[in-house]
């Protein structure tokens, strides 16, 4: 995937992750959105370091059933967990355009 690729997706998730917060009323909860933006830090980092490992683990089929079970908690616990997605996709747009920027940096544009 490229970053444009990426950043469209983490969008049209957070705005999802935003709708859900309203249509369920949950109130975003500081704690838990720095523990997702947090936890999508530490990802990140361990991803640039061990990339091959990183990937081959996100393709397996756990993945997507950590999907599911973070949607079966946003139902059970929504602030909390409406409140951890926000976090963490904001965090990931942040971290993703630092990249982004930075590469132009590098490479002269």
């Amino acid at each position: 995937m490229t970053a444009r690729t990426d950043a469209t997706l983490a969008t049209v998730a957070l705005a999802a992750f935003g709708l859900a917060a309203l249509l369920v009323d949950a109130t975003l909860r500081p704690p838990f959105v720095v523990a997702g933006g947090v936890g999508t830090v530490a990802f990140e980092l361990l991803a640039a370091r061990r990339r091959t490992a990183v990937r081959r683990r996100w393709e397996r089929p756990g993945v997507r059933a950590a999907a599911v079970a973070a949607a079966v908690g946003a139902v059970l616990a929504p602030s909390a967990v409406l409140s951890a997605g926000v976090g963490s996709l904001a965090t990931y747009l942040l971290v993703l355009g630092a990249v982004v920027a930075a590469r132009r940096r590098r490479n002269g544009v």
